[in-house]
């Protein structure tokens, strides 16, 4: 548990730092680009799931 504390702990102080360097507003970005690529693929297999499931009957 203490090991998780620390380790969530550096991840804090190096966004903190990144954050006030100017460099989140291009991770921002990145980050919106990313999160509707993953939920355009999330819902491509959610689509294709469901319609497996229907077929086989399981």
């Amino acid at each position: 548990m203490l090991y998780w504390a620390l380790v969530f702990l550096i991840v804090a102080i190096i966004a903190g730092v990144l954050g006030f360097a100017g460099v989140a507003t291009a991770a921002a970005g990145i980050a919106k680009i990313l999160f509707y690529i993953f939920l355009i693929v999330f819902l491509i297999t959610l689509i294709m799931s469901l319609g497996r499931r229907g077929r086989t009957g399981i």
